[in-house]
């Protein structure tokens, strides 16, 4: 990633610093030719000015005087500097130019002037216009500039500079290969800046990449720093510390939930064990048999509770479970649920009663997961009731649903506990009974209602504990359930 995200910088700003290099290379590439024709046409000017002088006894005449002379050395001092062919010509048509000087120098450029540009040129200057034009005919592109010399407010000449084009553009090459140097200085300076940048901003996540390692070698202790890089990588870093914590939490309970079950397993599956030996080995005699072959069903019987309430869990899980939904009335099944259990809370004196809003209550849900959820629910009370102890059941409507609640004066839920309470791996009743218990009950229940769509909660209560759920409403027309 880390190489991928530098080819990606690196590209954009090498797309980017060559744009900027060429859009400069351009800008000053005609500036530079700017500055020289603007030169040109400048000692243009001033030819013509001597040449108007010159005009009054007129161009053909000897150029012997100090005017004269001055020109010459005007024309001498722009054909050194650019080898160009200047020609000074006046409305009767005489002309003066360095043709000699400029063919010796140069005979192919000057073969190659074109006398229709240039009279092209001549009728454009004569018309007071000053040029500058560049021109591709021939066998090298040349720049032609021409002033006109102007006497009593009447252009009576024109003066005409012509050069390769390659005289004004040179020296180019030396900037284009200093602009060169500094996109390669720009582009390795930048390289080095972003790839420290990169690696600074990225190191919070290598550690990240460092800790999910450890994390999946079942290391859930570890931590990344959240007060590094930018406000994203602190809020991913927040985030992944999260999601380790929960981990860890739910490490800790799956080994406590581990602990548990094989502490219940193994309680009954020894007392299973030594009752069994006992009676194969005549330790325990054949008129005591009946009272340890019951404990050993009642053993028996614990572990299928336990068994079916982790086939129970196991079976909600999978993520094909259905429910069978069909019409009943849940105060039916609360009685039923109370006739069920009225053993088990007569021998320790619990008062139980069901106290419905209107009756019937008809709801419409899978009535067997419904039944589990009112049965687990029920039992949890009796478990955490006191004898002589007291056990409510009521419903009333709410709108379009039905509230269910199963209220004790038990010891209640600790604080603590109650953001716990329905956690799959979390015993709820160690604060209560420890040892008992492996808190599949209450996580079983949580899942059926989520299944649902409906929600199963814990209420605040001064004394005891009061667990509440809801069902989806059915009506009842004529007798019938709908």
């Amino acid at each position: 990633m880390f190489a991928r995200i530098m080819a990606v910088v690196m590209t954009a700003i090498l797309v980017t610093v060559v744009c900027l290099s060429g859009v400069f290379w351009i800008t000053l590439r005609n500036r530079q030719i700017d500055a020289r024709l603007d030169y040109l046409i400048s000692e243009a000017e001033d030819i013509a000015y001597l040449a108007a002088g010159l005009n009054r006894s007129g161009l053909g005449s000897l150029w012997g005087d100090s005017t004269q002379d001055s020109l010459n050395a005007k024309a001498e001092k722009v054909n050194r500097e650019f080898g160009a062919y200047i020609a000074v010509v006046d409305r009767f048509g005489n002309v003066m130019d360095n043709v000699r000087t400029a063919y010796s120098e140069d005979p192919e450029f000057v073969n190659s002037l074109s006398s229709d540009n240039i009279t092209d040129a001549l009728r454009k200057v004569m018309s007071g216009e000053t040029i500058r034009i560049r021109l591709t005919e021939g066998t090298a592109p040349t720049f032609t500039v021409g002033v006109p010399f102007v006497q009593n407010n009447s252009v009576t000449g024109a003066v005409f500079i012509q050069t390769r084009a390659q005289r004004v553009e040179s020296g180019l090459d030396r900037i284009l290969l200093m602009i060169v140097f500094v996109t390669v200085g720009v582009l390795v300076l930048s390289g080095v800046a972003i790839f420290l940048f990169v690696r600074h901003a990225l190191r919070p996540l290598k550690k990240m990449k460092e800790a999910a390692g450890n994390i999946a070698e079942g290391d859930f202790d570890v931590r990344v720093d959240e007060n590094c890089g930018g406000r994203e990588l602190r809020e991913v870093s927040h985030a992944f510390n999260t999601m380790t914590k929960k981990l860890q939490g739910v490490e800790e309970g799956r080994k406590e939930f581990v602990a548990n079950v094989s502490h219940e397993l193994r309680s009954p599956i020894t007392s299973i064990h030594g009752f069994a030996e006992g009676m194969a080995d005549g330790v325990i005699p054949p008129e005591e048999h009946p009272k340890y072959l019951r404990l050993v069903a009642e053993e028996s019987g614990r572990m299928s509770v336990l068994v079916n309430d982790l086939l129970a869990l196991s079976r909600l899980e999978r993520d094909d479970a259905k429910l069978e939904m069909s019409v009943f009335d849940i105060n039916e099944m609360l009685r039923h649920a109370v006739i069920r259990r009225i053993n088990d809370m007569e021998s320790r004196n619990i008062e139980i009663s069901c106290e419905p809003e209107t009756d019937p209550c008809c709801v419409n849900a899978d009535r067997d997961r419904i039944e589990q959820v009112v049965i687990n629910l029920l039992d949890n009370a009796i478990k955490f009731t006191p004898d002589g102890g007291k056990i409510v059941l009521s419903s009333r409507i709410r709108g379009d649903k039905a509230e269910i609640t199963v209220r004790d004066n038990g010891c209640g839920v600790a604080e603590e506990d109650r953001d716990k309470i329905f956690e799959r791996f979390f015993t709820a009743d160690r604060a209560h009974t420890a040892g008992k218990g492996t808190g599949l009950g209450l996580s079983i229940c949580k899942r059926i209602m989520d299944m649902h769509g409906q929600s199963l909660r814990l209420l605040d209560t001064d004394t005891g504990a009061a667990f509440r759920f809801t069902l989806s409403r059915a009506e009842v027309q004529d007798g019938n359930l709908t």
